[in-house]
C-alpha cells in the first residue's frame, strides 16, 4: 500500500484518539460546572431562608409568568 496513505490514516487514527479523549474531558468539565452551579444555587435558596419547596414554588411561577415585553429602543437605552 502507498506510504503515504498509510501514514494518513495513522495520523487520521490518532486525531480521533485525541477528539475521542477531548470530548470525554468536555464531558467531565460540563458535569464539575453543573454540579458548582447547583450549589451555588443551593446556597442562595438558603441564604434567602427559603425551603426547597419554596423555591420550587416560586421557580414553578416564574416559569408559568409571562416574559415581559420590551421594545428595541428600551433594549438600546439599558446597553
Amino acid at each position: 500500500m502507498n506510504p503515504k496513505i498509510m501514514k494518513l490514516r495513522g495520523e487520521l487514527e490518532k486525531n480521533k484518539g485525541k477528539i475521542s479523549d477531548l470530548q470525554g474531558r468536555n464531558r467531565e468539565l460540563e458535569k464539575q460546572i453543573r454540579e458548582l452551579e447547583d450549589t451555588d444555587i443551593i446556597g442562595m435558596v438558603r441564604e434567602n431562608g427559603m425551603t426547597m419547596e419554596q423555591f420550587a414554588e416560586l421557580f414553578r411561577r416564574m416559569q408559568a409568568a409571562p416574559a415581559p415585553a420590551t421594545s428595541e429602543k428600551e433594549a438600546l437605552n439599558h446597553d
